[in-house]
């Protein structure tokens, strides 16, 4: 439990990405198999359902802290989270390793997942051993435990990193050993690290070829007819890949989903073995469908008639990287396309496989027209791709670009705030903010990137000189500051107040310049809902 401690402690308290790596991999380098599988499991997203209600744990905190709820909230207010308040509060404890032996997969399988079965007096007794028995981060961490809501600053990608640095195994071995409902054993974790990788060959994706912001006018990149344009589309990145008489299907992310699209598991099966195809996870009905559809397929566990009907998907197929068993990624991009045309036709019955549509291009001039048709589609921009390119790795110039259209941009007045988490936790960086509707301001997006260390921590300091109310650790401040917004898409919703949902709002500025007077208003947003999509 204190190895694991230290382990939260060391991602929790950097920002670099391979620090993190770093301090994952010495943990699975020295833990036992069965400490390093329940890591795995809780860093790659996993967590316990909540086992006991958070008012009944707050109150035997403050039963055990003899603390009254006035002081208790207050606390709470100040800190943000409920579980570094109870860690706070409660009387000095005990190391976990000197009080109680217990390893990290003792505390999980003996003291935590038993919870679900106890009476509440039972519950109430488990709960104030454990807490006595533990002091610091290790408190800390069983209340973020209990309560459901554990999370730290690392992805299942970085975890499959980290993974093969401590094992020396092939990173795309581990995210496919990963895949799926990878269940936290001892047992599991040795075989997630055995050196046989023969298990994961047949699904191991290709690393992705990506593109950089178009830079500088089109004309600098020569002919147009020496260029490929297609759209660019606002979906799920992934490989449709089919060896062995199996269907797998991997994001971009790392993430092995072929169980989250049976239609594209079905379009699969009627590709020849040896097939990998390249493209874009949409929702699709005679056409692109918003994102937010696509989100309410990713949000849930289980895929029933309806919502398949409803939003159903399809991968659009941008390129052919392996056919017949072989790799074609070194063959020029105008041959690739070809026999991917001809491969996508031989699966026409399925209907979930779709062929990227390509943009005419005689001259530059179509490119510009295309772009600034974009949004009709539902796209996001165009790709502009040389017709003789390989397909590469990673990120690379000169090849492949993507030219986006700008995005919307609205000003809007902050109304809430709370705090952030990890090493922001103490600050106030998660912002809601409203448009004006007659003399009312209605709340539409939330953001909490865009701004510098330096803004965040003057904003924070007048958020607490200008707070108006308190909502647990929400604070409503004076409607005064604005801010420019900036976000990808929007779209009428009828689960938001103000009936719009718009797509990955961020701050572009702080118009200090600006009152609340000279925001805009919740017209400006329906105005947008009226171009034609």
């Amino acid at each position: 439990m204190k190895q694991f401690a230290r382990l939260y402690s060391a991602i929790d308290s950097t920002t670099s990405t391979n620090a993190k790596v770093s301090a994952m991999a010495d943990y699975f380098a020295s833990a036992e198999p069965a400490d390093a599988a329940w890591a795995v499991y809780f860093l790659s997203g996993g967590r316990p359902k909540r086992l006991i209600p958070v008012r009944r744990i707050a109150a035997w905190a403050m039963e055990e802290a003899h603390v009254p709820d006035w002081l208790f909230d207050e606390c709470y207010h100040a800190v943000g989270d409920l579980a570094e308040t109870i860690a706070l509060l409660l009387p000095s404890g005990n190391s976990a390793t000197d009080a109680d032996p217990l390893s990290l997969h003792g505390w999980v399988e003996r003291r935590l997942l038993p919870l679900a079965t106890m009476t509440e007096d039972e519950q109430r007794g488990a709960v104030l051993a454990a807490w006595r028995a533990l002091a610091g981060t290790e408190r800390y961490l069983w209340n973020k435990l209990i309560t459901g809501s554990f999370r730290v600053g690392v992805s299942e990608q970085l975890v499959a990193r980290a993974l093969a640095k401590a094992s020396g195994i092939d990173e795309g071995v581990i995210a496919h050993r990963l895949g799926g409902h990878w269940t936290p054993t001892a047992e599991n974790f040795s075989a997630l690290v055995a050196a046989d990788s023969r298990d994961a060959d047949a699904s191991r994706p290709f690393p992705f070829y990506l593109a950089y912001a178009l830079e500088g006018e089109l004309e600098s990149l020569g002919e147009a007819r020496g260029w490929q344009a297609e759209w660019k589309w606002d979906g799920i990145r992934a490989q449709l890949i089919r060896r062995d008489g199996r269907t797998y299907i991997w994001t971009r992310g790392g993430e092995l989903v072929t169980d989250r699209y049976p239609e594209l598991v079905d379009a699969g099966d009627h590709l020849p073995n040896g097939t990998v195809i390249d493209g874009e996870i949409m929702p699709w009905k005679n056409g692109a469908l918003p994102f937010a559809q696509l989100q309410r397929r990713i949000g849930r566990k289980t895929l029933g008639p309806k919502i398949l009907a409803e939003v159903p998907v399809v991968l659009v197929a941008y390129d052919l990287l392996e056919s017949n068993g072989r790799d074609v990624r070194a063959m020029p991009l105008a041959e690739r396309r070809a026999e991917l045309a001809r491969i996508v036709d031989t699966t026409a019955l399925s209907g979930a496989l779709v062929l990227s549509p390509v943009v005419p291009l005689d001259d530059w001039e179509h490119a510009r027209r295309a772009h600034a048709d974009a949004r009709t589609r539902r796209a996001e921009g165009l790709m502009l791709k040389r017709l003789d390119s390989e397909y590469g790795v990673g990120r690379r110039k000169g090849s492949w670009w993507k030219w986006k259209v700008q995005p919307y941009s609205v000003d809007a007045v902050m109304v809430y705030a709370q705090p952030g988490h990890g090493r922001r936790a103490l600050l106030h960086t998660d912002y809601t903010f409203a448009l004006k509707e007659g003399d009312a301001l209605v709340p539409f997006a939330k953001a909490y990137s865009g701004l510098t260390d330096a803004e965040i921590r003057t904003l924070d300091a007048w958020i607490r000189r200008h707070t108006v109310d308190r909502f647990g650790p929400v604070r409503q401040v004076e409607p005064v500051q604005v801010f420019e917004l900036h976000f990808e898409g929007i779209q009428r919703s009828p689960r938001h107040k103000s009936g719009v949902a718009v797509r990955f709002p961020r701050i572009a500025r702080w118009r200090t310049d600006k009152s609340a007077d000279d925001a805009d208003t919740m017209d400006t947003l329906r105005a947008m809902l009226e171009a034609p999509v």
